[in-house]
C-alpha cells in the first residue's frame, strides 16, 4: 500500500494536471497537501471534510457564517472562512449545501470556480428545492449543476448516500472499502476525485460523465447502496 505521502503526491499531480495541462506536472518533486475548500459545514460536509483534513490536506470549511464552523474546523485542525476567501485559497472545491442554494453560490462564487476542481454533493428534493428539482428532473442533475458553474471541472461524488452511511464505513469495512459513484466531463478532474475519494476512506467508481450522474442521483435505483465496488458497478451495469 503507498504511503499517505506518495498517495497524496500523486493526487497533487493529478491536480496539476487538471488546473494546467501536462506541462505543468513535475514528477519526483514532493507534493504540498491538497488545498480544499469545503462549503458548508451540515450534515456532509461535517462528516467528508474532517476525513480530508485528518488525512493530511488543507482544509477551509465556509459558509456565510464561519465563526459556527470554528469547533467543527479546530477539531480537525482546519480553517474556517466566507466561501469567497475558502475558495479564492483552494484547488478544489466540495459543494455540501441544500440544492436550493445554488443559485446564490453561482452569483456568489460561480466566476471564481472557472477552471477548479469542483465535486458537487447536492441533491435536489420536489419539498425543499421546487421548481429546481423540476430543472433537474428534465435536464438531469450533472446538466443542472453544470449551467450553475460554467467553466468549473465538475465532478458529481459523495451524493448518492446518507451522510451516516459515509459516517459508519470511513473508517473501513469487513469485505472491502465502501464504493462512492462519481461523475464528470473532464478526465483529470475525474482523477483528482477519485484520489480525494481514497484520501476519505472509500474506492471511487467512475459512472461516466456528467449526464451519467442521473443514474446514482437521488431517486434513482443507483443511489442508496452501501457496496463494495465490484457489486456497485454490477448493480450499475458497469464493465468490472
Amino acid at each position: 500500500m503507498r504511503s499517505d505521502r506518495t498517495r497524496r503526491a500523486a493526487l497533487a499531480l493529478g491536480l496539476a494536471l487538471a488546473l494546467a495541462g501536462p506541462a505543468a506536472a513535475e514528477p519526483g518533486k514532493t507534493a504540498d497537501p491538497i488545498k480544499i475548500a469545503v462549503i458548508g459545514g451540515g450534515n456532509i460536509g461535517g462528516t467528508i471534510g474532517p476525513l480530508w483534513a485528518r488525512a493530511g490536506h488543507a482544509v477551509t470549511f465556509a459558509s456565510r457564517h464561519p465563526e459556527a464552523l470554528k469547533p467543527l474546523a479546530e477539531s480537525v485542525g482546519a480553517r474556517t472562512g466566507t466561501p469567497e476567501e475558502a475558495v479564492a485559497a483552494s484547488d478544489v472545491v466540495f459543494l455540501a449545501v441544500p440544492y436550493r442554494a445554488y443559485p446564490d453560490l453561482a452569483r456568489s462564487i460561480g466566476p471564481a470556480l472557472k477552471g477548479k476542481v469542483v465535486l458537487d454533493a447536492g441533491n435536489a428534493t420536489k419539498a425543499r428545492d421546487g421548481e429546481l428539482y423540476d430543472a433537474v428532473q428534465a435536464e438531469g442533475i450533472g446538466a443542472t449543476s453544470a449551467k450553475f458553474f460554467p467553466g468549473a471541472r465538475l465532478v458529481r461524488a459523495f451524493n448518492a448516500a446518507n451522510y451516516r452511511v459515509f459516517a459508519k464505513n470511513a473508517a473501513g469495512r469487513e469485505g472491502g472499502r465502501m464504493a462512492i459513484p462519481i461523475a464528470g466531463d473532464d478526465p483529470a478532474a475525474l482523477k483528482v476525485a477519485e484520489g480525494l475519494v481514497r484520501d476519505a476512506g472509500f474506492e471511487p467508481v467512475v459512472v461516466g460523465g456528467l449526464a451519467d450522474a442521473s443514474k446514482f442521483a437521488m431517486g434513482s435505483p443507483g443511489f442508496g447502496h452501501d457496496l463494495t465496488a465490484p457489486d456497485l458497478r454490477t448493480k450499475l451495469g458497469l464493465a468490472r
